[in-house]
C-alpha cells in the first residue's frame, strides 16, 4: 500500500475480502476443537457459529465501501487493513477462554475501530465521531480491567473456565462487584442502555460505509463475549448476572423505542434501532439457559443480514448533494427507485417483526426462552416496545410511498444491487430456506457451552 499508487485500494479492499472468505471457510473446515496457548483461546462450536457471523459482516462491509470509498473520502489502502485487524481481535474476542485473552481481543478491536472512525480527518463530523469513541471506548475499558482485576484478585484465576470452581465453594461480595464492571464495559461494546452515549453521535459522524461495519461485526464478538462471560465463569451464580442482564435489556428496548420516535436523520435512527435490537437480543440471554443462547445466536445472524441490508440501500442513494442521511429526502423513491424502495420497506417490517419475515422468527425465538425461563414482564415489554418502534419504522415507509418526489436518484452500482438482492433474498425466504440449518448451527453452538 505504501509501495503502489493510491489507485490501489480499492485492489487492497478486493484482496482483504478475498481472504476474509478464505478464512470463513478455513474456520468451518477447522478440525480442531480445544483449548489452546495454555488455556487463553478455545475453539468450540460457539466460536466457530459467531466467527462466521464477524467475518460474514466484516466481508459484507468491505463489499459496500468498494463503489462507495471515493465518495467518502476512504480510498486509502489502510481503511481495509484496520477492517481485518478489527476483525482479528473480534474473532479472539470470540475465542477468549481467559481475562487477558479478552482484553487484548477487545482493545485490538477498539483500537482499530477508533481510527476507522475518524479516518476522514478533514471531515469535523468523522473527528468529532472517532474522539468520542475513543474517550468512551478509553472509559469501558478501564471499567472492564477493574472488573477483570477483582475477579482476579478474588479468585487467584484468569481462566474462564477455572473460575467456576472457584465460585462454586464460596460467593464474595467482590467477586460480584468485579462481574458488574466487567459487564458494564462489555455492555459499552454492545450499546446496551445506560452505556449506549456514544452510539448515536458516532453513527452519524462515521462515513456511511464505516456505519455499516460498526453496526454489523462488532455487535456480534461483543455479543458472544458477553455469552461466554455470563454463562461459563458465572454460570454456578446465574441469578446474579440475570438481574443486571434483565435491566439492560428492558432499558435498551424502552429507551430505544422513544428516543428514535423524533429522529430525521436516518443513521441517527439506525444507531437508535441498533440500540433497540441489543436489547431484545438480551431479553433471550436473560433466560440463562441454552435456549436462551440459541436465541440469540439466531437473532444476531438475523440482525446482520437486516443491517447490511439497510446501509447497501442507503449506499445506493445518491442525489445531486449527495448521499440520502434524512427521512424526508426518502419522499417518492417508490416512484424512482422502486427496488430500493421495496428493499427498504422489507427491512423496515422486518425490524418491526412482521410475520414471515427473518425479524418475526428473530423475536420469535427470544421471547420464547424469556416465556420458559418465567421471564413473563421481560416478554411483555419487549412486545410493547415492538409496537412503540413500528411508528417509526412505518413512517419510513409512508415517506417512500406516499409522498411526492423530491430529487432525482443516481444510478446504483452494480455491487449494491447484488448486495441488497442476496440480504433481501435472506430476510423474505428465511423460513422456507435457510431458516431450518441456522437453527440447527445455532443449536449446535449453544449445546457447545452448557
Amino acid at each position: 500500500g505504501v509501495v503502489l499508487s493510491r489507485e490501489r485500494s480499492t485492489a487492497i479492499s478486493v484482496l482483504s475480502i478475498l481472504l476474509l472468505v478464505a478464512v470463513i471457510g478455513l474456520s468451518i473446515l477447522q478440525p480442531v476443537e480445544g483449548v489452546l496457548f495454555n488455556g487463553g483461546f478455545i475453539v468450540d462450536g460457539f466460536a466457530r457459529y459467531m466467527k462466521f457471523l464477524v467475518l460474514g459482516g466484516s466481508a459484507f462491509a468491505l463489499v459496500l465501501s468498494t463503489s462507495t470509498a471515493k465518495s467518502f473520502g476512504l480510498d486509502k489502502f489502510e481503511y481495509s487493513i484496520l477492517v481485518l485487524l478489527a476483525t482479528l481481535g473480534m474473532m479472539v474476542m470470540v475465542s477468549a477462554n481467559d481475562l487477558m485473552s479478552l482484553y487484548v481481543g477487545l482493545e485490538l478491536q477498539s483500537l482499530a475501530l477508533y481510527v476507522v472512525a475518524a479516518l476522514r480527518r478533514d471531515d469535523s463530523k468523522a473527528t468529532e465521531a472517532g474522539l468520542k469513541y475513543f474517550v468512551l471506548g478509553a472509559l469501558s475499558s478501564g471499567m472492564l480491567l477493574y472488573g477483570a482485576s477483582l475477579i482476579y484478585g478474588f479468585t487467584g484465576l484468569t481462566q474462564l473456565d477455572q473460575i467456576v470452581g472457584a465460585i462454586a465453594g464460596e460467593r464474595s461480595v467482590g467477586l460480584i462487584f468485579g462481574m458488574v464492571f466487567l459487564l458494564a464495559g462489555i455492555a459499552f461494546k454492545i450499546s446496551a442502555v445506560p452505556f449506549h452515549m456514544w452510539t448515536p453521535d458516532v453513527y452519524e459522524g462515521a462515513p456511511t460505509p464505516v456505519t455499516a461495519f460498526f453496526a454489523s461485526a462488532p455487535k456480534v464478538a461483543a455479543m458472544a463475549l458477553i455469552i461466554r462471560v455470563v454463562t461459563v465463569p458465572f454460570g454456578s451464580v446465574t441469578h446474579d448476572w440475570q438481574q443486571i442482564v434483565v435491566f439492560l435489556s428492558i432499558a435498551s428496548m424502552v429507551l430505544a423505542a422513544f428516543a428514535a420516535i423524533g429522529q430525521n436523520n436516518i443513521k441517527r435512527l439506525l444507531a437508535y434501532s441498533s440500540i433497540g435490537h441489543v436489547g431484545f437480543a438480551l431479553v433471550g440471554l436473560s433466560a440463562g439457559t441454552a435456549v436462551g443462547v440459541e436465541g440469540v445466536a439466531v437473532y444476531m445472524a438475523i440482525y446482520v443480514g437486516m443491517t447490511i441490508a439497510m446501509f447497501a440501500a442507503l449506499l445506493s442513494l445518491k442525489t445531486d448533494s449527495g448521499y440520502v442521511e434524512t427521512i424526508p429526502q426518502l419522499a417518492g423513491l417508490a416512484q424512482k427507485r422502486p427496488f430500493v424502495a421495496a428493499i427498504i420497506a422489507i427491512v423496515m417490517f422486518s425490524f418491526i417483526g412482521l410475520p414471515p419475515l427473518a425479524g418475526f422468527f428473530a423475536k420469535w425465538q427470544v421471547f420464547l426462552a424469556a416465556i420458559d425461563a418465567q421471564l413473563f414482564a421481560l416478554a411483555i415489554v419487549g412486545v410493547l416496545a415492538s409496537a412503540v418502534s413500528a411508528f417509526y419504522y412505518l413512517r419510513i415507509v409512508k415517506v417512500m410511498y406516499f409522498d411526492e418526489p423530491q430529487s432525482e436518484f443516481a444510478a446504483v452500482p452494480g455491487e449494491l444491487i447484488a448486495v441488497m438482492a442476496v440480504t433481501g433474498f435472506f430476510i423474505v425466504t428465511y423460513f422456507v430456506t435457510v431458516g431450518a440449518p441456522l437453527y440447527n448451527a445455532a443449536h449446535a453452538a449453544a449445546g457447545s457451552l452448557f
